[in-house]
């Protein structure tokens, strides 16, 4: 140590035993804190339960689309203004009603043909007609426009007539749905 005056400890005291400029050592080690501890956080927990549900939708995107692509390739389906008969749809058909359309449709085993008839006569009147011509066996059901028909035949065969009225133009229209279990064809 040199004798200049500020790195002298003042008279009485007795000598440092370090550099004035320097500290004394710590009493005790330094902290040294843990690393964080290593798990599954929040965020990893939630994107593996979103990756899951992602999943499950194509599984079920795919199923769906193969169940719809079966129906198609098994099915048939045709329509037509060719005039259909009372045979055809199990039940009478209305006089004078015109037809409009009707449509084939052959699916899971069941043949199902639809026709759509128009009449200028009232929904009154053409519900009369079908309830007589359907029998006391008909189920019966009642909306705001119109009124349905369903009979079961027995051996999968079902008619079912809904009858409503057109807003424009006062006509009558007139729905028969006839099913069938599907004719089996020899290969």
């Amino acid at each position: 140590m040199t004798d200049m005056p500020g790195n002298q400890p003042p008279q009485g005291y007795p000598q440092q035993p370090y550099p004035p400029q320097q500290y004394p050592p710590p009493p005790y080690p330094p902290v040294i804190y843990p690393p964080p501890k290593k798990g599954p956080s929040a965020l990893k927990i939630i994107l593996i339960i979103v990756a899951i549900f992602v999943g499950l939708g194509i599984i079920g995107a795919g199923i769906v689309g193969y169940g719809i692509y079966k129906v198609a390739k098994s099915g048939h389906f045709a329509t037509s203004t060719t005039p259909v008969s009372a045979a055809d749809l199990g039940v009478d058909l209305y006089p004078g009603a015109e037809q409009k359309v009707n449509m084939r449709l052959t699916v899971a085993g069941k043949d199902t043909l639809t026709a759509t008839f128009q009449t200028s006569d009232s929904k009154d009147k053409v519900i009369a007609f079908y309830q007589n011509s359907l029998g006391p066996d008909a189920k019966t059901s009642t909306n705001a426009n119109g009124e349905t028909f369903m009979l079961d035949k027995g051996a999968g065969e079902s008619v079912i007539v809904t009858i409503s009225e057109q807003p424009a133009g006062g006509q009558t229209q007139i729905v028969i749905v006839h099913a069938t279990p599907a004719a089996t064809e020899s290969k």
